[in-house]
């Protein structure tokens, strides 16, 4: 007979085991083709929006001090996601590749659905995974990555962006009036580059070359090489080919979601190139239940950034007094971010009222309104 406190913990992180759900989608929109092809971004962008509807806000916040041995059905969540994840986007290669019974646009919609899945869930379970001290979660974290050919991504996201963040050094920061469509193509670009650097200077400090073989640049081509090699093996050219759909896809979520977390926040410059420590008002919080559950909390941004080594279920909301809040989850968030007009008319005035209340004494947004940040030193 199990526990009643262990019944309570598995009850407690049951509904963030939701995003399996998403697996099988891909599979049925495989298997039929047709009707079936818009289910998984149907269910992964509509469906949990509006879910937020119906089971709206929560507000309530676990103990931060809890230990890792209370929050084994947590853990295990990202880590089952990493082999589940892998079986599903190279099986459906296999078979997608060699399916008669789908045209040419039917297997891009299949595999476009693949990557709505790996970039809501894969690459979200990678970042938690990412900043554990576990070795073991790391690997999976960077297999994760391989798997949508965005590992320097791990480089990126913790030796510049949680540095950075808020600051024209960091490239994920939206700048001000700054439309995603513009934003997109610029983090391409330097977020590479950027990540590249933070590893290159690590390595200088202990005296090593870029080209030592502790920089983990080694080990995410390695892991990306491998996964396209299996992608070839298994469905030739149109393997590749659906293979870079879905990874083209997955990192287009991600940029959409870097976007919406820190559009238009801004640390405060103190002079000589030094800025004020992060808090939890230089990220958008959104409390959204449902799409909390889908990106297991990952919309509690704020708080992540201000404790950037709590697991996913010890993350604090944070009410408007101290963190500014999103009018809805992400799944409405980043397609409003599609729409650049639509985007500034929602968030443009969130952003001077923040502004007014936590820095009413800037005058001049002027140097913090770049929309392109200068490379790093």
């Amino acid at each position: 007979m199990i526990a009643p406190e262990t019944l309570a913990r598995w009850q407690s992180a049951l509904p963030f085991w939701m995003s399996f759900l998403l697996l099988p989608l891909a599979w049925i929109a495989a298997l039929q083709g047709g009707w079936a092809l818009i289910l998984p971004p149907l269910v992964t962008w509509h469906l949990f929006a509006v879910l937020d509807g119906m089971f709206g806000l929560n507000l309530e916040n676990a103990d931060p001090e809890t230990p890792d041995s209370v929050l084994k059905w947590y853990k295990l969540l990202t880590a089952a996601w990493v082999p589940l994840q892998f079986v599903t986007l190279f099986v459906l290669i296999w078979y997608v590749s060699g399916a008669d019974h789908l045209n040419g646009f039917e297997k891009f919609a299949v595999f476009f659905g693949v990557g709505v899945i790996t970039g809501a869930v894969g690459i979200n379970y990678s970042h938690e995974l990412m900043h554990q001290s576990s070795r073991v979660e790391r690997w999976l974290g960077d297999i994760l990555l391989a798997m949508v050919l965005y590992s320097h991504f791990r480089s990126e996201h913790l030796l510049v962006h949680h540095r950075y963040v808020g600051t024209p050094r960091d490239p994920v920061t939206a700048r001000y009036n700054e439309g995603f469509h513009r934003f997109y193509p610029r983090v391409l670009r330097q977020c590479w580059h950027s990540a590249f650097r933070a590893e290159k200077e690590k390595l200088a400090k202990k005296n090593r070359p870029w080209t030592d073989l502790s920089n983990p640049f080694f080990r995410y081509w390695a892991l990306q090489g491998a996964m396209l090699l299996l992608a070839l093996l298994l469905g030739g050219v149109t393997g590749v080919l659906l293979f870079l759909v879905q990874a083209g896809v997955a990192i287009w979520q991600l940029e959409l979601v870097n976007y919406v977390e820190h559009y238009g926040l801004t640390r405060k410059h103190l002079g000589d190139g030094k800025y004020e420590p992060v808090q939890p008002r230089h990220s958008w919080n959104a409390a959204h239940k449902a799409s909390n559950w889908l990106l297991i909390n990952l919309q509690r941004h704020s708080d992540h950034h201000y404790k950037p080594n709590r697991r996913f279920p010890l993350l604090q909301n944070y009410t408007e007094a101290d963190a500014p809040q999103l009018p809805y989850g992400y799944p409405v968030m980043t397609v409003a971010a599609m729409i650049p007009p639509l985007w500034r008319r929602v968030m443009n005035p969130r952003v001077r009222r923040w502004r007014q209340a936590y820095y009413p004494e800037i005058t001049d947004w002027h140097p913090y309104n770049k929309a392109l940040n200068p490379q790093p030193r």
